[in-house]
C-alpha cells in the first residue's frame, strides 16, 4: 500500500480550543478544514504518519528524525498544561530511514537531539488527529537550511522506503505560510508576504511542485516563511506519482497565512517527476549560456571544475588577455544552483600576484570554503551558474545618501570587523537594508561606530 495519502495542516496553537476560546471563530474555516483531515485520516486509518515538522530539532547541515520508542508534549507553553498528547515512534521504520539517507548521501538522522518533547508544530497537527484516530506510529522529521532540492530528494527517499511495506502510510506536513501578512501582525508586514501566499496557494491546489523548489531564498526571508521546505518534503514524497490535489482553505486574519490541503495518490506519472524536470531545463539553459559566457565566467568555472576533479589548483591559466595577467585587484566568484546561492568568496583587494590568479583561487573557496554551504560535489557541477565582480577601489562616504544599492557595493568597518555586500543584489531594496545585511555579516551592532565605504564593480556573467 505504501504511500497513499498526504496533508497540509497549519499549526497555530490559537487554533486548539482550550487556547483560542473566542478567537477561534476569526479562523473557523482552518478549524472546519482540520477537522475534514482528521475525518479523513481516521477512516483511512493510517498504521504510519511521517510527519514534517518546522519547530522540533532543526539543524543547518543535518535532517533531524525524532529517536526513541515514544514522545509526549503538551500546550503548557501556551497556557493549556492539562491538553496533553502521547505518540509512538516507529522505530524500526526510523532505522531504516537512516540507514537509506546514508545510502543515498544524505547528512540525516537521529543524532543529537536535546528536547524529546513534541514541538507546537507537531502537537497542533496531531490534536486533531488523535480526537479521531490513535492507532498509528509517527516518524517526526525536520527540515534544515539545506536546499529545496535536497529536501524534495529526502522526501523521495523517505517514499521509497516505505515504498515496499504492507502497510498504510500517509505524510502530513505541518507548517504555516507567510508571517508578515498585516502592519498589526506579530511580524508586521512586507509585501513580500502576500505574494508569497498567494504563490503558494497556487501550487498547492494545482500540486505545482515546481514553486516549492524555484522560490527565490530572498523572497521567502522577506516574507518569513514557516512551512515551505516541510511541505517541500512532502513534495518529493508524492515525486513522479498522479494526485488529486484540493486546497481546502485559506486565512490570515492574525498576520500570518493558515493554507489546509488535501492529496490524494493515484497512478504513476513521469511527467510529474519535478527534480528531473528542473534538472534537465536547467543543464540545457546553463549549456546555452555557457557558449557565451565570458572570458572571467569561463575562468572561474573551468578552475572549480579542475579542483574538484583533479584535486588541485589549476596553475598558470594559458591563452587569456594580457589584462589578466599584467591587473590585480579584488574580486568575488559568486555560485548559484537552481536560483539559489550555492557560495560566494572574494577578496577586497588583491592577494595573488594577478588577476587571473585572484579569479582561480576565489572560484575553488566558493565553491568548497563558503562556511555557509557544503563544499560542491562533482555531481552538482552541470548545475551551477557563476558571475564574477571586478572590484574598483572603494571610498569611504559619510551619509547614507551617497548609496545606491544598485551601482554601489557597501563595505562596513569597526575596529578588526569588516563586513561586504556586492551592489545589485535581488531582494536589496535601499541602502538601509544593504547596510544593515552588511554590518549583520561583519558582527557589527547598528549602535556601534563604524565606517561605510562604497565601491563599484564589473560584473561578468
Amino acid at each position: 500500500m505504501a504511500l497513499t495519502h498526504a496533508f497540509i495542516l497549519p499549526h497555530p496553537p490559537i487554533l486548539i480550543p482550550e487556547i483560542g476560546r473566542g478567537e477561534v471563530q476569526k479562523i473557523q474555516n482552518t478549524f472546519d478544514a482540520c477537522e475534514t483531515i482528521a475525518k479523513k485520516i481516521a477512516r483511512i486509518k493510517p498504521d504510519i504518519i511521517i510527519l514534517s515538522t518546522p519547530h522540533s530539532v532543526i539543524y543547518a547541515d543535518y535532517f533531524h528524525i525524532s529517536p526513541g520508542p515514544s514522545a509526549s508534549g503538551d500546550f503548557g507553553a501556551f497556557g493549556a498544561p492539562d491538553v496533553k498528547l502521547d505518540v509512538r515512534y516507529d522505530e524500526k521504520l526510523v532505522k531504516a530511514l537512516e540507514t537509506a539517507a546514508k545510502e543515498r548521501g544524505f547528512d540525516a538522522g537521529t543524532l543529537g537531539a536535546t528536547d524529546a518533547s513534541l514541538d507546537h508544530g507537531s502537537l497542533v497537527p496531531l490534536y486533531f488527529i488523535t480526537q479521531r484516530y490513535t492507532k498509528f506510529k509517527l516518524v517526526r522529521i525536520s527540515p534544515s537550511n539545506f536546499s529545496p532540492m535536497k529536501h524534495y530528494r529526502l522526501g523521495k527517499t523517505i517514499r521509497d522506503v516505505v515504498e515496499p511495506l504492507k502497510k498504510k502510510v500517509i505524510w502530513v506536513a505541518s507548517g504555516d505560510l507567510s508571517h508578515k501578512l498585516t502592519p498589526d501582525g506579530p511580524y508586521g508586514f512586507a509585501k513580500e508576504g502576500p505574494e508569497f501566499d498567494a504563490i503558494i496557494q497556487k501550487a498547492i491546489n494545482k500540486a505545482d511542485f515546481t514553486k516549492f523548489l524555484t522560490l527565490d531564498d530572498v523572497f521567502c526571508d522577506k516574507a518569513a516563511v514557516c512551512g515551505l521546505r516541510s511541505f517541500t518534503m512532502m513534495a518529493g514524497a508524492l515525486d513522479g506519482r498522479r494526485v488529486d490535489a484540493k486546497l481546502l482553505s485559506y486565512e490570515g486574519p492574525f498576520g500570518v497565512g493558515y493554507a489546509t490541503a488535501t492529496y490524494t495518490v493515484k497512478d504513476l506519472d513521469a511527467k510529474r517527476q519535478f527534480d528531473k524536470m528542473l534538472e534537465d531545463k536547467e543543464a540545457k539553459r546553463l549549456h546555452d549560456l555557457r557558449k557565451k559566457e565570458s572570458v572571467h565566467v569561463k575562468l572561474a568555472r573551468t578552475a572549480l571544475e579542475h579542483y574538484i576533479r583533479k584535486h588541485k589548483h589549476l596553475k598558470n591559466p594559458k591563452n587569456l588577455p594580457e589584462t589578466f595577467y599584467r591587473q590585480k585587484g579584488g574580486v568575488f566568484v559568486s555560485i548559484k544552483k537552481y536560483g539559489q546561492l550555492r557560495g560566494c568568496v572574494g577578496t577586497t583587494g588583491a592577494s595573488t600576484p594577478n588577476l587571473a590568479d585572484e579569479i582561480v583561487q576565489n572560484a575553488v573557496h566558493a565553491g568548497l570554503k563558503d562556511g555557509r554551504f557544503e563544499p560542491v560535489t562533482v555531481d552538482e557541477l552541470p548545475y551551477l551558474e557563476y558571475t564574477v565582480d571586478i572590484l574598483e577601489k572603494p571610498e569611504i562616504v559619510k551619509k547614507m545618501d551617497a548609496l545606491d544599492v544598485k551601482k554601489y557595493g557597501v563595505i562596513v568597518r569597526s575596529g578588526a570587523k569588516s563586513g561586504l555586500l556586492l551592489p545589485d543584489l535581488e531582494g536589496i531594496e535601499s541602502p538601509e537594508e544593504q547596510v544593515s545585511i552588511a554590518l549583520g555579516k561583519a558582527g557589527i551592532k547598528s549602535h556601534q561606530t563604524y565606517q561605510i565605504e562604497r565601491f563599484k564593480v564589473m560584473r561578468y556573467h
